[in-house]
């Protein structure tokens, strides 16, 4: 290949980045065409299921992509406790030694300790970031992040309309192309960390989605609790499950979009699904680029089989509902093959009549499913040559099968080996073989000498030379021509590299055996890879660099993060404030005048600007808050317009409206839940504080400090904290200036996903604009032991789904006043005035105990926990306050 020969990649199509949860994986994406490949270490990585990568794996595993142009981001993609900051530290340290072409960050805190401790480190914000709005990318921008991976509920639409917004920062936007798809928005689900302390921020995701679910409706008491339950009757029984994702059809539109990567899913898949569908995607890619992409059903196929939960074009496509989800199985669905046309008993064999010309193997998986009864299901693999006959395919089976029951191939021989063929395969016929410049010479003495140019893709070209041993001798009898010479040391095979051009000096009379040519041509391509490498490295001095600034960041940090370090005691007369959560006047009053300082208000019926109504709606709203204000005014409370936890564009450009006017009035903020509506307010109202929610996953002192970058006064810490690791987060923000205010969630039932997935729309029709959710009943989910999920229906359709138990810490006031907490939040979100009011009531008293009888009985807070039982719903929990989250 000439390297003045445009390539594909040259024409700007998206980077394909494949998956890599192996070093069997990773070969396989190089092999199958990866412009790039993430993997993860052993730590700080969002999939600590997988196998994944030690240090010496990764570093081999970026000098074998540099050597093949391919590059290698490895994920840093979780939330970091204090403790663990100087280890992600050197961590990072490590991987810009390593030559890491970037790093996938969730935590903000990282992202700080990158741009202080190694600035030549590349940024990728993560999806786990929650990143879906124009003001999101600005705010990792800021950041230092280079590309952000967009929520996967985000449409091409509004992908392109935010490419347009920040086309000024540079920064690059990835989206999913193919691979399972969460539920939940990545980085705002908590379902498997209350179910069972494995929480998907720190890489150990149980997937409870994937689990069965019934719907429930009720009719709810005076304090908002469901009664009367009554299960839907569905045929469904995996309400969160979606299918999984694949744009294979959609490459063009893709190709022709400013999507800079298309990213494809499975850290846990093997070698085999990577090498099948990464070479389905380059090969398509290609395809679309040279104008000559048709869909082959053949190669759609294929990407069933590697496998499936069933395929969506998802939210990118505008996929939902019956389209999106796949409720009725969460694994594997194969291929379908044939229907079962009869059962022999005394031979134990099926007769399969197939529904498509198709061959079997012994080692394929096989499935049996009759229509309406997956629960039924069951497979084996076939371990006998099939007997194809003229009624169809006849199969040895180890149990009876029903006839009419549909076959499926769910594992095959023939695919498995045409992965392998894949990842086996010439250097030469890799997606990026790199170009060399050779210069063959022999010296009147017969000295071999071989010299070149080496042409990376995207750098500089890099000049190379092995001086050999080798010296060519008279020939007796039959000289080496100058051909054979040439001929021999062309040969790349087993390399990355192919020669571009072969210039040799050699009069062709002299004589050496071909063993100690090919010798020496093994020696220069060594060389020549060593010396790519070393290329694609940061220079000793910018390690150095790096090394000391982690150095006199690593002694400064201990003296602010030490256990031994006393906790700062609080001021007598300073009081810790009651926030409260409300979605309606009525509780706001009842909060206020039951003792809340705070309330954070997200009055129902926000005015997503939808239909002919939307600005009657608004104004409406506008209303409400200022009823609110002026009551809060009235009682000396503060209130905070607290605004969703998902603000798509056209929300944000909602909010703003009404902001100028609120500001004017007197609002003493806005509670804010991702990072885009925050940059969004600052930037609209200039002065107005912001509050931060749970959402925004505070979960360690570095990220406390990216926030105050915004005129954040208080922030609310992650539930997923314990207590000892809350009380080290204050003390660390507290050693280093006051910073806003930090709260701490108390009570009421935990907001666990939200995702666009309206689950009332399994029951009834969703026509999205018609306000058919509202004033209806009750709704929830209950898994499989019994316990009852709360489900809120927002005005843009959005689902919400919360804890099955209200947390409740009521007898953790007296350490949290000890800790140095400034506020403590209870959510009566979705509840009446009479839970509001008693619950502020309940923790105002707590707090007064607590600032009376410092060595307060058990008794006095067991009675106030008896209180809470009395009105909560689902019971009770002390969370992950007392225990902690799962590590292994």
């Amino acid at each position: 290949m000439s390297r003045n020969a445009m390539s594909p990649q040259q024409r700007k199509i998206p980077e394909l980045l494949a998956p890599a949860g192996s070093m069997g994986a990773f070969r396989a994406a190089v092999a199958a065409g990866a412009d790039a490949v993430y993997l993860s270490g052993k730590q700080f990585g969002a999939r600590k299921f997988a196998q994944n990568f030690s240090d010496e794996e990764i570093r081999k595993a970026i000098a074998y992509a540099h050597a093949r142009g391919v590059r290698v981001y490895v994920t840093v993609n979780i939330l970091i406790h204090d403790r663990e900051i100087p280890g992600v530290a050197k961590y990072l340290v490590q991987l810009y030694a390593m030559g890491a072409d970037a790093v996938l960050v969730q935590d903000p805190a990282v992202a700080v300790l990158a741009r202080e401790i190694v600035p030549g480190l590349v940024l990728h914000a993560s999806t786990q970031l929650t990143i879906h709005n124009a003001d999101g990318v600005r705010w990792a921008h800021g950041l230092g992040f280079s590309r952000v991976v967009l929520a996967r509920e985000l449409p091409l639409s509004e992908i392109v309309q935010i490419a347009r917004e920040t086309e000024d920062t540079g920064v690059g936007l990835e989206v999913f192309a193919h691979g399972a798809l969460c539920y939940s928005y990545s980085g705002q689900c908590l379902l498997s960390s209350v179910i069972g302390g494995r929480s998907g921020n720190r890489g150990m995701c149980a997937q409870p989605c994937r689990k069965k679910y019934s719907l429930v409706t009720a009719d709810i008491d005076k304090f908002g609790r469901p009664t009367g339950a009554n299960e839907v009757p569905l045929q469904e029984q995996y309400l969160l499950s979606p299918k999984d994702l694949c744009t294979y059809r959609e490459i063009p539109r893709l190709v022709n979009s400013p999507v800079t990567s298309l990213k494809i899913e499975g850290r846990m898949k093997s070698p085999e699904y990577v090498a099948i569908v990464v070479s389905t995607y380059r090969r398509a890619l290609d395809a679309a680029a040279a104008g000559t992409f048709v869909p082959d059903k053949a190669v759609e196929r294929d990407l069933v089989l590697a496998f499936n939960r069933e395929f969506t074009r998802g939210y990118l496509f505008g996929d939902r509902n019956e389209k999106l989800m796949g409720r009725d199985r969460p694994d594997n669905r194969g291929l379908r093959i044939g229907t079962v046309a009869r059962y022999d008993h005394s031979r134990r064999t099926v007769t399969i009549s197939p529904n498509q010309p198709i061959t079997l193997h012994p080692g394929d998986g096989l499935l049996f499913s009759l229509p309406n009864h997956p629960a039924a299901a069951w497979g084996y693999a076939l371990n006998s040559e099939p007997d194809v006959q003229k009624e169809g395919i006849v199969l040895a089976v180890p149990r009876p099968v029903l006839e009419g029951a549909q076959v499926f191939l769910t594992s095959s021989q023939d695919l498995a080996a045409r992965a392998r063929q894949i990842t086996a395969q010439a250097p030469a016929d890799l997606r990026h073989p790199v170009p060399v410049d050779m210069v063959a010479s022999v010296a009147a003495d017969g000295h071999l000498t071989l010299a070149g140019t080496i042409h990376p893709r995207g750098k500089e070209p890099v000049a190379v030379e092995n001086t050999s041993d080798l010296h060519l001798v008279p020939a007796r009898s039959h000289p080496l021509l100058k051909e054979q010479l040439a001929a021999q040391l062309a040969k790349t095979g087993g390399t990355p590299f192919v020669i571009a051009d072969l210039a040799l000096l050699y009069d062709g009379t002299l004589f050496t055996p071909v063993s100690g040519i090919n010798r020496v041509r093994r020696e220069f391509f060594a060389r020549a890879e060593e010396i790519l490498v070393t290329a694609s490295r940061p220079g000793p001095e910018d390690v150095k660099a790096a090394e000391l600034r982690l150095g006199r960041f690593i002694a400064k940090y201990p003296a602010s993060s030490s256990h031994s370090t006393p906790i700062p005691q609080k001021i007598p007369d300073r009081r810790i404030s009651i926030c409260l959560f409300a979605d309606s006047y009525e509780s706001v009053d009842a909060g206020i005048r039951a003792g809340a300082e705070i309330i954070c208000f997200e009055p129902c019926g926000f005015p997503y600007p939808k239909g002919k109504d939307a600005d009657a709606e608004k104004a409406r709203v506008e209303v409400v808050i200022r009823s609110a204000l002026e009551t809060c005014r009235a009682h000396n409370s503060r209130l905070i317009w607290k605004l969703p936890r998902i603000t798509r564009q056209a929300e944000i450009d909602a909010i703003r409206s009404l902001l100028p006017r609120l500001h004017a009035a007197g609002l003493g903020g806005c509670m804010v839940e991702n990072p885009g509506i925050a940059f969004a307010v600052a930037a609209a109202a200039p002065g107005l504080t912001l509050a931060g929610s749970c959402a925004l996953n505070v979960f360690n002192a570095e990220t406390v400090r990216v926030f105050t970058r915004l005129p954040f006064g208080m922030l609310l810490l992650s539930p997923e904290l314990s207590g000892s690791e809350i009380a080290e987060l204050v003390r660390a923000v507290r050693l280093k200036g006051d910073g806003p205010k930090l709260a701490v969630f108390v009570q009421g039932n935990i907001e666990t996903m939200v995702t666009e997935d309206c689950l009332r729309a399994v029951i009834n029709k969703c026509r999205r604009t018609s306000g058919s959710c509202k004033n209806t009943r009750w709704l929830g989910i209950r898994d499989e032991t019994g316990h009852l999920f709360p489900v809120r229906i927002d005005d843009a359709c959005r689902s919400h789904i919360f804890n099955a138990a209200e947390t409740c810490l009521v007898d953790a006031v007296p350490e949290l006043v000890q800790s140095g907490v400034d506020a403590i939040a209870i959510d009566a979100r979705g509840r009446p005035a009479a839970y509001a009011g008693e619950m502020v009531r309940i923790y105002r008293d707590a707090i007064t105990l607590a600032a009376q009888k410092p060595d307060v009985h058990v008794r006095d807070f067991a009675a106030l926990k008896d209180r809470v039982k009395a009105i909560s719903l689902g019971g009770i929990t002390a969370g992950h306050y007392t225990r902690g989250l799962k590590e292994e």
